[in-house]
C-alpha cells in the first residue's frame, strides 16, 4: 500500500524535476512509500509498478521518468 502526495509534495516534485529528475522522484517516492532513507533503486523495487516499467526506471530512461512524474502530478498516488 502506498500513501498519497500532498499539493505541496507535488509542487516540490515539479519544481525540482528539471534540475534533477531522479532526486525529485526519490523524494516523492520516499513520501509515498514511507521509506524516508531509501535510495531511488530501492524505492523503484518497492513501488507497485510493472516489471517493464521498473527496468526502464532503473535505467533512468527519460520517457519512464517523465511518465512517472506526470502520473504523480495527476493522481498523487502510485497505481499498479
Amino acid at each position: 500500500m502506498t500513501g498519497r502526495l500532498t499539493k505541496r509534495d507535488v509542487e516540490t516534485l515539479l519544481g525540482d524535476y528539471d534540475r534533477d529528475p531522479v532526486e525529485a522522484l526519490t523524494g516523492a517516492l520516499r513520501r509515498l512509500l514511507g521509506r524516508p532513507e531509501a535510495g531511488f533503486d530501492e524505492l523503484v523495487d518497492a513501488a507497485p509498478v510493472s516489471a517493464h516499467r521498473r527496468e526502464d526506471l532503473h535505467r533512468r530512461e527519460v520517457t519512464a521518468l517523465d511518465e512517472l512524474v506526470a502520473e504523480l502530478n495527476e493522481t498523487r498516488v502510485l497505481r499498479p
